[in-house]
């Protein structure tokens, strides 16, 4: 068992063995190396086969058609095209609301401050003690003057995974616009635009044991072309400019493509390692789950350990790397604003930790973890390592 045990999969993933051996392939000159631009040569026609391949990868996993991927560097970069974009594609239209939720990832609630900047009114909604936002929530905040509407599929904290379907539809019957950024929920949950009336989707490669730095952006057939946030050359539909970084691509296709066929016994065997974690820690005293257990990714679990330090306590346990919060605001010592969203206090979100499992994750290093937790956490009590407030 190599140490420290990872259980920090919602940060980002190892990639998988196979997708090296795919996006090797596209590195050297006995490879796919070429240009996909470069429509005179066959290094340049192999090279854009590898993408055609790996876009209806993509493609495939979601239901999509292979003409409404858009590649770009990852999630934040789709999240900036569907907020951004749209509104700078829609600066003389008459709608000019957007509603987001206080939960959603910074990639989303930075582009929809901005947007502030630019006219726009940005309604903010929050989630119920659960996590969840529900339709007659969105119902009570749209109207006829709302453009866009951005709810994440499943979260990058607490795992909770909305019903995006339902939100879509009324957005939908209002006329507007709907973007779910789903880089958590992707390969682990079932996606299919077919059924969910979505205009817009983020996905990134390296949440699904895929490549960082590369993500695709899902573009209805008819939904309005957002503005593109980097220009040059036209690329991908005009959309977003930039010589494809085909190895990246060809890993995040074959990352999905794997993703697809393994998921629903992946998820099971996460899942039945998740509960037994979370079985053991809810034995400890002052114990708590954050979020809905019912609609959650299956190997998320966060947990409030009443009234220690978490940092500390997440430093003590220096043999298992886990985090308190999403990796783009780990340097921040704010406490979670998720967590705040859903009515905990600060001592209690400062007391929470993050625990999310993977392809990887063993039972023998689940075991490992409850007992290391266990003993850490009474010991920690014992010695009066309290958060004060």
């Amino acid at each position: 068992m190599k140490l420290p045990v990872y259980l920090d999969y919602a940060a980002t993933t190892p990639v998988d063995a196979r997708v090296i051996k795919k996006m090797s392939d596209c590195l050297s000159l006995e490879g796919i190396f070429g240009n996909p631009a470069s429509k005179s040569h066959v290094y340049g026609w192999q090279a854009a086969e590898a993408v055609d391949i790996a876009r209806g990868q993509i493609a495939e996993l979601i239901g999509a058609d292979t003409r409404e991927i858009v590649f770009t560097s990852g999630a934040t970069e789709c999240d900036n095209l569907a907020i951004t974009g749209v509104a700078l594609a829609h600066m003389k239209g008459n709608r000019k609301k957007i509603i987001t939720s206080a939960i959603e990832h910074k990639a989303v609630l930075d582009p929809c401050h901005y947007v502030e900047t630019l006219g726009f009114e940005v309604v903010f909604m929050q989630p119920n003690q659960d996590g969840l936002i529900t339709p007659e929530m969105l119902e009570q905040v749209i109207d006829d003057n709302t453009l866009l509407v951005s709810l994440m599929h499943a979260n990058n904290e607490i795992g909770v995974i909305q019903d995006i379907e339902q939100l879509a539809k009324v957005a939908k019957a209002h006329g507007a616009l709907f973007h779910s950024d789903c880089a958590q929920s992707a390969g682990k949950v079932e996606i299919d635009v077919n059924t969910m009336p979505v205009d817009y989707l983020s996905l990134c490669a390296h949440k699904v044991y895929g490549p960082k730095g590369i993500g695709a952006f899902y573009v209805r057939k008819g939904a309005p072309k957002p503005n593109p946030v980097i220009r040059g050359g036209g690329h991908e539909m005009g959309m977003r400019s930039g010589t494809l970084a085909t190895h990246q691509i060809a890993g995040m296709g074959e990352a999905f493509a794997l993703a697809k066929a393994e998921m629903k016994k992946e998820n099971a065997r996460i899942e039945a390692l998740r509960d037994k974690l979370a079985r053991a820690l809810l034995e400890l005293p002052e114990t708590s789950v954050n979020g809905t257990m019912e609609h959650r990714l299956p190997g998320n679990l966060n947990v409030t350990f009443r009234g220690i330090n978490g940092e500390n306590f997440m430093l003590a346990l220096r043999n298992i790397a886990v985090s308190t919060g999403s990796a783009c605001t780990s340097a921040s010592l704010n406490p979670s604003y998720v967590l705040k969203a859903l009515g905990l206090s600060d001592a209690d979100a400062h007391s929470s930790i993050r625990f999310s499992l993977g392809r990887f994750t063993t039972e023998e290093e689940i075991d490992y973890a409850i007992e290391i937790i266990s003993s850490e956490y009474l010991k920690q009590r014992k010695l009066g390592n309290l958060w004060s407030v």
